[in-house]
């Protein structure tokens, strides 16, 4: 188990109490540690905007952080000062802000796709396929539950997403095979852990913990794609089955693209870039493809109809008709 203070325990028991997300408890604590560590560890009640004023801008000084990365940190502390402290921060906070330019997208064509996949490892094949087939983010793909698949309206449900957010997205009916068959496989852990005496049952958030108390053991609540090995909780020491780090799928990713010999700089968001990109070429529309993405500002989706506008695709160069 991992070693907090007694404060930053608090903090996660917090959050934990209402139905925050593992992810956003771990970013969270990360920056909240971060701000504590800059000032010497002093206590958080001891400081205030100007402390948070001067440690945003170090990491736009000192560490170059893009805007979303700053933008995250402030959320944390803000959080902490809302909910832990209660003490708001200033609406009006006089900070150096981060202007590093947000990096372009990378897509591949649909023929690229086709070689990543051909040269992924059969383990990662069918989270691959989701994250291009239906858009998903890898840390949605390796979340998902049996239960989040819809096989009667070919649909995914995406719950607690970035932002917090649901959603409902696409489903690939050339996967409804392979998913069928992984479900049968998570089925057969599931056997094998019930009859485990440590055992405890997949993690599930604490409401519907004590909600459903026997549902950590209900194959609709197993994650889609649960890890090899059974390992205790980080948090309470307890036996269950996660699901795939989101660190293996991108060493899956690399290695494929190692394999193939691909020059892009390939990652598995270029998966969720190529489904985007793929969906406009193909004429959906941009609010449609806003929806399946789960973007909160039609700006952010509005960068692939750029890829494909800016390109020779929408704007033809002038040497084209010279030669």
């Amino acid at each position: 188990m991992k070693t907090r203070s007694p404060y930053l325990n608090y903090i996660a028991d917090y959050m934990r109490m209402r139905q925050y997300s593992p992810r956003t408890i771990s970013t969270y604590l990360k920056w909240i540690a971060s701000f504590i560590h800059f000032h010497d560890k002093r206590h958080p009640s001891s400081m205030g905007d100007n402390e948070v004023e001067e440690y945003l801008e170090h990491l736009v000084l000192k560490n170059n952080v893009a805007p979303r990365t700053q933008a995250t940190a402030l959320n944390s502390l803000s959080f902490l000062y809302k909910h832990i402290v209660e003490s708001k921060l200033s609406l009006n906070l006089n900070f150096t802000r981060s202007k590093k330019q947000p990096k372009l997208p990378v897509v591949m064509t649909k023929d690229e796709v086709k070689i990543l996949m051909k040269h992924l490892n059969k383990r990662y094949y069918l989270i691959a396929g989701l994250m291009y087939g239906s858009g998903l983010r890898v840390m949605e793909a390796v979340q998902l539950r049996v239960q989040d698949i819809d096989f009667d309206y070919k649909c995914i449900r995406i719950w607690n997403g970035k932002g917090n957010k649901h959603r409902i997205v696409t489903l690939a009916l050339g996967l409804i095979p392979l998913l069928r068959n992984q479900i049968m496989q998570v089925d057969e852990y599931l056997k094998l852990d019930i009859e485990n005496d440590q055992y405890s049952g997949v993690w599930m958030p604490n409401a519907l913990a004590k909600k459903y108390p026997s549902a950590n053991k209900s194959l609709a609540w197993q994650y889609l794609f649960p890890s090899y090995k059974l390992s205790a909780d980080t948090d309470t020491g307890e036996i269950r089955r996660h699901h795939f780090h989101h660190t293996c799928v991108r060493k899956a990713v690399k290695g494929a693209v190692k394999a193939s010999g691909m020059e892009k700089q390939i990652t598995p968001h270029t998966l969720r870039h190529s489904f985007a990109t793929h969906l406009l070429q193909s004429g959906a529309d941009i609010r449609t493809v806003q929806s399946q993405l789960g973007h909160s500002d039609i700006k952010t989706t509005q960068i692939y109809t750029h890829v494909l506008q800016q390109g020779a695709n929408g704007v033809v160069s002038p040497l084209s008709n010279i030669i």
